[in-house]
């Protein structure tokens, strides 16, 4: 399979990313967790979610957040999560933006992003659109790895309190993870690189899938059904 690879925060790009956000100031002091909680927030707060349009041409973080700066739109979750990744990468965060997709897809499908934590030894899921991030019952926050092994296990999980759509209606695990989420957590799609203006350049593709899957509706450019692999710490 192939290396999936990350930009680093000296990049040029994402130097510009971080002094647009000012994001030394909105991730300052605190632990690991802390400052990508922050970084979400801020950015679930300063460009809201739209369903209704498709993002602008140019999709790196800086030029998405400057056609949402009239207020007049806002940006679909692809959109919201390709601005929060190159935040997080601009911060030295390993981040990745990812598609999860239905098993029988027409229209409706969810991005989010997954974020490594140095201090858990794991990937953990971010959602821009929702504020959301999820928790087992003791509050240790989980990826979608581990969201998927305890939905097939009966185990529980929590959705945080924070959660929310637009800061107008608040998100519940109901609706959020055990309906809307569960349907769409059949394949997860990433890119082979995650960078600056990624959507912009040529990127391949890589889909976990489960065994003997059963897909209509998408293409997949590369497939595997192993979940450790897919999972393992960035190099």
């Amino acid at each position: 399979m192939p290396r999936i690879t990350y930009a680093d925060a000296s990049n040029p790009g994402l130097e510009m990313v971080r002094r647009h956000f000012r994001l030394d100031s909105v991730a300052a002091g605190g632990d690991e967790i802390s400052k990508i909680k922050r970084i979400l927030t801020f950015i679930h707060n300063r460009i809201r979610h739209d369903g209704m349009h498709s993002n602008p041409g140019a999709m790196n973080a800086i030029d998405l957040d400057r056609a949402c700066a009239d207020g007049s739109r806002g940006l679909n979750c692809r959109g919201l999560a390709t601005v929060l990744n190159e935040c997080f990468l601009a911060m030295g965060f390993k981040s990745r933006f990812i598609t999860c997709f239905p098993r029988d897809y027409k229209s409706d499908c969810h991005v989010i992003n997954a974020v490594y934590s140095r201090t858990l030894k794991r990937w953990i899921w971010i959602d821009p659109t929702h504020n959301a991030w999820i928790t087992d019952e003791k509050g240790n926050l989980l990826g979608v790895k581990e969201v998927r092994e305890r939905r097939l296990a009966g185990l529980p999980y929590v959705l945080n309190e924070e959660a929310n759509w637009n800061n107008e209606t608040k998100s519940t695990k109901e609706y959020y993870l055990d309906e809307y989420m569960t349907k769409n957590l059949y394949a997860i799609e990433i890119s082979t690189h995650y960078g600056f203006g990624t959507e912009q350049n040529v990127s391949h593709s890589i889909t976990l899938l489960p065994e003997n899957a059963n897909i209509t509706g998408f293409k997949v450019e590369k497939a595997t059904c192993d979940a450790d692999w897919f999972w393992a710490a960035p190099e």
